[in-house]
């Protein structure tokens, strides 16, 4: 029998990361395609979808972005690490949207979810409804609150910032 030639070793540590990192974008995928659909059906808007999974940085629109709603999105060899998505969430009943972003990271048997500049829960793997519902609840609350301190903050003779992690786009198709 041959022994492993160096390059065998470093082929055999770079397939084991490859499994890993599969592994982590799987599970986060899942977790972010659960709270798109789950979290839209969460507020309550009908037949009528009100949450997508979109990039979480640069142009966005709201549409399904599938695969390039993700941070790992392109980069060829797969990271392992933190990935983070967007959610556009319908806001108005006008057409209007925004996009929070989340950051997940696999740890053991646990997902912890960090909204930008705001909480961050850990939730146990695989997911149950009450954990979604958690989420939902945080993720509702947070924007409520970005509007309500904003408006507050206007009304005091303020404009504050933009400083929750989202922006604000309009879309004129009612069908979304």
């Amino acid at each position: 029998m041959r022994d492993k030639s160096r390059f065998d070793e470093l082929a055999d540590a770079a397939e084991r990361y490859g499994v890993c990192s599969l592994d982590n974008y799987a599970v986060i995928r899942s977790v972010a395609e659960n709270v798109s659909t789950g979290f839209c059906r969460f507020l309550g808007s009908g037949d009528k979808v009100c949450v997508h999974l979109v990039p979480p940085e640069g142009a966005w629109s709201p549409q399904p972005h599938r695969s390039g709603a993700f941070s790992v999105s392109g980069k060829g060899f797969l990271p392992l690490g933190v990935i983070s998505f967007g959610l556009a969430v319908k806001v108005s009943r006008t057409g209007d949207w925004t996009r929070l972003v989340l950051s997940c990271a696999k740890k053991g048997h646990h997902v912890e979810i960090a909204i930008a500049n705001g909480p961050v829960f850990d939730l146990e793997l695989p997911l149950g409804e009450s954990a979604l519902t958690i989420v939902f609840e945080r993720l509702q609350a947070h924007l409520i609150a970005w509007f309500n301190d904003q408006a507050d903050l206007y009304e005091n003779g303020d404009y504050g910032g933009r400083t929750i992690g989202f922006d604000l786009v309009h879309s004129d198709e009612g069908s979304l």
